[in-house]
């Protein structure tokens, strides 16, 4: 089996080989192909996989390229995993947005539009390609921000690209952990909601829902780091867990005035940790392993630093999830093997999701089997909820026509209907304040 890593000289790829080379990995993948424009980034990231090799079971063979249509010959996977601008395109996103004192941040609000104007055209032309070279191919896409890009391979790729993200599966399992849910008990649940905003909403352990009581509990709430971000009391008025990008929602202000005031954004950081990370491994490709391994500690740890207090520290489980890595591989496996899993997927929602087009990507629970991925109809969302989701849509789905006709006007109405941009002013002078200041974008709208 081949797998295709689009973005192969990324930071987290030795994360995706580790998941693909453990000895519990569920199907043998023979061949891992890189593909990146970088050859130095391809030399790193290579260095550090042929010595994590040694430590894997069952490794797999790697090859590197950045010939696109050459590398997804005979693909039987894709893994999206670009990031368009690198870590100095994050920077901007986050920088322009917050000297505007709005929300500047990688995924969510304006920082998330401009990411994806960069990145929807690369992403339209890998699913092209795919198409062409690899038609029988899954394509597995981490590229963030998951749900637009998604939904732009989905009008190319159709059922066959999944969008996915490690935070709700996540979730879920924190509160498996809360209730104290035995092992081998039957587990369901009901999430919904669109990529990093979202809600998991019951969590039945063996017929009972379980989720009002674990509401209800102050200490076992302590368990669950989303609780502790957002707040018991708000978490409680909701009566859902959250998926932890709320944070940004639900106190804007507050994740504002933090990131303004911050010595750093949390892009300059990891802007500055990676680019040391590159430079000491190519100096030093004898310790590639152990250099990346400590900078992926440090990665880790400091992961939405700026939603908890100064001498706050992530707990030990909070790190510790199996990440995307571990979500791609069990999406996988289910469709090589054929058993069943259940996951929760940005898929198209054709009527899974009440109040949102058919065509829109959604994030909710799906049975995958080798027949492929099947979205699980779940309750409405209703009043407050629904209300964010739908005005989040009709944000991404703008921005997706802009895209696609390189509209500046489209454009400036997708920032101002984003519930995080408080001015169609400012809307505007985002538009033109990431034209300006990142290339991408400026190509991107003509």
């Amino acid at each position: 089996m081949k797998l295709v890593l689009v973005g192969g000289g990324g930071f987290r790829v030795p994360q995706v080989v580790e998941a693909v080379g453990a000895a519990d990995a569920a199907v043998r993948v023979d061949e891992v192909h890189l593909l990146d424009p970088s050859p130095e980034r391809l030399g790193v990231v290579r260095s550090v996989l042929d010595q994590l090799a040694q430590r894997l079971p069952h490794p797999p063979r790697v090859s590197v390229g950045s010939d696109l249509d050459e590398g997804l010959r005979g693909a039987d996977f894709v893994f999206s995993a670009m990031r368009v601008g690198g870590t100095a395109g994050r920077v901007l996103d986050e920088r322009v947005a917050l000297d505007l004192g709005v929300l500047g941040q990688e995924t969510v609000g304006p920082g998330g539009l401009s990411y994806a104007l960069r990145t929807l055209p690369h992403a339209r032309h890998l699913a092209e390609r795919v198409r062409a070279v690899a038609p029988d191919a899954w394509t597995i896409s981490f590229t963030n921000p998951a749900g637009v890009v998604t939904e732009a391979m989905r009008a190319v790729l159709g059922e066959r690209v999944v969008g996915i993200c490690d935070t709700p599966i996540g979730l879920v399992r924190k509160a498996v952990r809360a209730v104290g849910a035995p092992a081998g008990a039957d587990v369901t649940f009901d999430y919904a909601g669109l990529n990093h905003l979202g809600w998991l909403r019951s969590l039945r352990v063996d017929g009972e829902d379980r989720l009002p009581a674990l509401l209800a509990d102050d200490d076992a709430l302590d368990g669950v780091e989303e609780a502790r971000l957002l707040g018991p009391d708000w978490v409680r008025a909701t009566g859902a867990l959250p998926n932890e990008y709320l944070y940004y929602y639900s106190f804007p202000r507050e994740a504002t005035e933090t990131l303004r005031t911050a010595t750093q954004t949390r892009g300059q950081v990891l802007d500055a940790q990676q680019g040391d990370f590159y430079a000491r491994a190519a100096a030093h490709p004898e310790r590639a392993l152990e250099t990346w391994e400590q900078v992926h500690a440090a990665r880790e740890a400091g992961y939405m630093a700026e939603s908890r207090g100064a001498e706050e520290e992530r707990r030990a489980e909070d790190v510790t999830g199996g990440g995307y890595q571990r979500v791609a591989l069990d999406l996988m496996a289910a469709l090589v093997t054929g058993r069943p899993a259940t996951m929760v997927l940005d898929v198209g929602n054709g009527g899974a999701l009440p109040g949102l087009p058919d065509d829109a990507v959604v994030e909710v629970p799906c049975t995958v089997d080798a027949d492929g991925v099947h979205p699980h109809p779940v309750a409405p969302l209703a009043g407050d909820m629904l209300g964010l989701v739908q005005q989040v849509k009709a944000s991404e789905q703008l921005l997706l026509e802009a895209s696609l006709t390189r509209s500046r006007e489209l454009a400036w109405r997708a920032f101002a209907a984003h519930p995080l941009v408080d001015s169609v002013a400012v809307a505007r002078r985002l538009v033109d304040g990431y034209r300006t200041a990142i290339p991408e974008v400026g190509r991107s709208l003509g």
